[in-house]
């Protein structure tokens, strides 16, 4: 019964990872880039208004839950220890929760705690938004890859397990 949910769970985990890289990957590829092309204010205003509404139902679900699923994955991947994958799920639950929620938290929350006290048209506000710019999408750029790479190794451990099982009913 614990390997059914286990399985159920890597393969909600594996798809909540990859919606994640998916708005990171967005701001990584064009959104920071598309701001750092308007007129400081703007762009400030702009990211000002994105860190308001991202706070929202339909992301804190993905991100969080995403989070969740991993730490329940991490302590269920323990007993037993021995089925395949489990040493995938528990480096797929780390990367996650230490690329993606620990980089956030340690990095990108500090700059749009800063962004978020900026008057965009103060003259100090636009060396803190080429800053921004900078660090911002350079952390970004960590948090697209550590989920992307963990859904890779959900997807992986499902594999693994899914091949393991079929090998043990053919042989």
């Amino acid at each position: 019964m614990i390997q059914q949910i286990i399985l159920v769970l890597t393969f909600i985990a594996a798809i909540g990872c990859g919606v994640v890289a998916g708005i990171f990957f967005a701001f990584s590829s064009f959104v920071m880039a598309a701001l750092g092309r308007i007129p400081p204010a703007q762009g400030i205003a702009a990211m000002q208004s994105i860190n308001v509404t991202v706070i929202n139902p339909g992301f804190m679900l993905a991100f969080f839950g995403t989070a969740l699923l991993c730490l329940a994955l991490t302590g269920m991947a323990f007993f037993p220890w021995e089925q395949p994958g489990s040493a995938l799920i528990v480096a797929a639950s780390l990367l996650y929760l230490l690329g993606c929620i620990g980089v956030t938290m340690a990095r990108n929350v500090p700059l749009n705690d800063l962004l978020a006290v900026a008057q965009p048209g103060a003259p100090e506000a636009h060396a803190l938004w080429s800053r921004y710019l900078r660090e911002w999408t350079l952390w970004n750029h960590v948090r697209t890859v550590a989920p992307a790479a963990s859904a890779v190794l959900f997807t992986m451990a499902l594999l693994s397990r899914y091949v393991a099982r079929h090998l043990a009913a053919s042989g």
